[in-house]
């Protein structure tokens, strides 16, 4: 019962997380006057604060003293906040200036980057459907850049520096809270100089533009930090593979807010461009689930022939005796006479 209350609990968690990232288009217009690159600047100071009250809260900086002893972790962390860094900043531009379509397709292409960033720098070696995949996702861009008339330069950007991030990430081992509290410690004086200086110019917004929009700038903090928890309790609760399902809730509700409530147009030739995509997402996970079901199948055989070769052999059944002619050999014959 416990297990079950656990996995619905990370479910549940994992659903919040994806959900809150999917609707956050919504809220970056209500910062405005304010410019993307200020709004960066007070998302990157905010999101410090508050996770560092959580960390204070849950007792947990154990490892800074850890990880300032290790150079290149930190140099490692360095190159993940400028990554995140042009990834925020660009996403936050693009919903402000009409391009949460276009944003979504990064999220949505985001795993087929990944996919070729792994053969690319790791040597990973591709299964034919990823292939097929990936090369799906290829003719989508093209298709797409027709469409724009131009590269969608937006999406492309967006989906190659969220998986360099994913990569540096993976490199430094670190959890999520952990991780956001030293991206934004190394991001922090940069962002709250710029702040400053932009407050010396009288081009600030924090305080020129009212109470309330102080305090919708101060909750970038919150936008920031409340999911990234939430993902770290569905992580520890629920498989990876029901995960990588979840991760497509985020780019599906913003694709749906971008033509729904921001009446963004979608001609013909970009329905074409994201049906593309969408069947190279269809095939990667179908692979991926036909992958895990196998590796389950082999790893549960290999266990059963480890079993029962330690298995002792049983004693050796006496020879029983040959029948007289004529007689009945069934072992009910005793009983029947």
């Amino acid at each position: 019962m416990k297990g079950t209350n656990e996995q619905r609990a990370g479910l549940l968690s994992g659903i919040g997380a994806y959900g809150l990232w999917g609707i956050v288009p919504i809220f970056w217009p209500l910062l405005k006057p304010s410019g993307a690159i200020e709004i960066l600047a007070h998302r990157m100071v905010w999101s410090l604060a508050f996770v560092g009250i959580a960390l204070l809260v849950l007792r947990r900086w154990a490892w800074i003293g850890e990880l300032i002893r290790q150079p290149r972790k930190l140099g490692l962390i360095t190159v993940a906040a400028a990554v995140i860094t042009v990834n925020w900043g660009l996403y936050i531009w693009s919903v402000n200036n009409g391009h949460v379509v276009e944003a979504s397709l990064g999220y949505f292409i985001n795993p087929l980057v990944t996919i070729a960033m792994g053969v690319i720098l790791l040597g990973e070696r591709l299964r034919p459907a990823q292939w097929v995949a990936v090369g799906t996702g290829v003719a989508a861009v093209l298709v797409l850049a027709i469409g724009y008339g131009r590269p969608p330069w937006i999406s492309l950007t967006l989906a190659f520096s969220f998986a360099t991030y994913g990569l540096v990430k993976k490199k430094v081992g670190m959890g999520g809270l952990e991780s956001l509290t030293a991206e934004t410690a190394v991001l922090f004086l940069p962002a709250l100089g710029y702040l400053l200086w932009l407050g010396a110019q009288g081009d600030a917004t924090f305080v020129s533009a009212g109470a309330g929009h102080a305090a919708l700038l101060a909750a970038t903090g919150l936008v920031t930090a409340v999911p990234l928890v939430l993902f770290g309790a569905a992580a520890i609760r629920v498989p990876l593979s029901t995960l990588g399902l979840l991760q497509y809730l985020a780019p599906v509700f913003q694709f749906i807010l971008g033509i729904l409530y921001f009446h963004e147009a979608m001609p013909a030739e970009r329905w074409a461009g994201f049906a593309l995509v969408w069947m190279a997402l269809a095939l990667l996970t179908w692979d991926a689930f036909r992958t895990a079901r196998r590796t389950r199948t082999r790893a549960q055989a290999a266990l059963l022939t480890v079993a029962a070769s330690k298995v002792k052999p049983s004693a050796p059944v006496a020879e029983q005796p040959v029948p007289a002619a004529g007689t009945d050999p069934s072992p009910y014959a005793a009983r029947e006479q």
